[in-house]
């Protein structure tokens, strides 16, 4: 005999259909209204040269925030970042001012430094057992130390005197100053910087990485279910290490554009670079309901902060109110991602 035709699924309830249509587009639909919001209170905010000014502005925290991401994939997390950024920052700027090397032997000094310290941070991690938390906190504060001791705590400029009273007279290279400096032309001439290409590519480039290849499909395995991936027999070890040095390379890349862009080792240039990546990584969770960690909703959370710091600039907001106002966007896409996905679960 036939079978009788199978009942039909029950509709979702509207609460839930509205929960999750709210998780899931909730984000989006706060950013455009930002935008709307700003567009109309202020004059200038959408032409291109804002557009630009605030993809600029974001672009080094993008990197960095992207870098994280690495590592918030296979259930870690890096607070070393920004003194990573600091550090080849301040390692580029000695190496062409004192040492006086070339620009493309100081990048690649840089890069090397930023792996460098993303294998030790990895090292600590998985061999030694050290928490993630503790072992980049602890390489925070030496990398903080570390890049005083040359100069004595001063910023890194051509002429400076050195603590052995000489002179540094080397100076920047053009085609090094060109990577925070050259703007290419697009719709009007001079109008899109070489941070901002680097930014997207770099998006595009650890989006493919972590979505389309197996490489990056078993690192969201590892931080998924890390013992179940190692019963399948994946070298839980070596995915875990290499997110750190990828956080680490993307950490140098934006202390070199930091360093081409202002033409110095400024000491105190990277001071808010670790706040800001990890707020645009973390609220990365909440683009498209996404809830958990992707390039994607990292470089739209790095666009949200921009576009937000710019038009609370624009419509001469204090400066000391913009912190408060980044940790309750944070705390609220934050709540949107978890608790609410999580209620809608039960």
């Amino acid at each position: 005999m036939p079978q009788a035709n199978a009942a039909p699924r029950p509709a979702l309830p509207a609460r839930a259909s509205l929960r999750d249509h709210a998780i899931r587009y909730g984000f989006i639909v706060l950013l455009v209204g930002m935008v709307l919001f700003f567009s109309l209170s202020t004059s200038g905010f959408t032409s291109p040269q804002s557009a630009v000014f605030i993809l600029q502005s974001v672009s080094i925290t993008g990197i960095l925030a992207l870098g994280v991401t690495a590592t918030l994939v296979v259930g870690g997390f890096d607070l070393s970042i920004g003194s990573v950024a600091t550090t080849a920052m301040m390692a580029s700027s000695y190496a062409m001012v004192v040492m006086g090397l070339d620009g493309w032997t100081a990048v690649a000094l840089c890069l090397a430094i930023g792996a460098i310290v993303g294998v030790i941070n990895g090292v600590l991690i998985v061999y030694m057992r050290v928490p993630d938390l503790l072992a980049t906190l602890g390489m925070m504060f030496l990398l903080v130390g570390l890049q005083r001791i040359p100069t004595e705590g001063r910023s890194i400029a051509t002429g400076m005197t050195m603590p052995d009273g000489s002179t540094a007279n080397g100076t920047f290279s053009p085609e090094f100053l060109a990577l925070g400096r050259h703007r290419f032309d697009f719709f009007q001439p001079n109008l899109l910087p070489v941070s901002v290409v680097m930014l997207i590519a770099l998006a595009i480039l650890i989006w493919f990485f972590l979505e389309y290849t197996r490489f990056g499909r078993m690192m969201y395995a590892v931080g998924s279910n890390e013992r179940a991936a190692q019963l399948a027999g994946a070298p839980v070890k070596a995915y875990k290490i290499w997110a750190y040095v990828i956080s680490g390379v993307f950490a140098s890349i934006g202390g070199i554009l930091l360093a081409a862009r202002l033409g110095r080792g400024d000491i105190a240039s990277g001071n808010n670079l670790l706040l800001d990546s990890v707020a645009a990584a973390l609220i990365g969770f909440a683009v498209l309901g996404a809830a958990k960690p992707n390039a994607f909703g990292t470089a739209i959370g790095a666009l949200f902060v921009g576009i937000l710091l710019q038009g609370l600039t624009m419509m001469n907001a204090p400066y000391y109110t913009q912190d408060f106002v980044k940790g309750a966007v944070l705390v609220v896409a934050l709540v949107f991602t978890f608790a609410l996905s999580k209620r809608g679960r039960r």
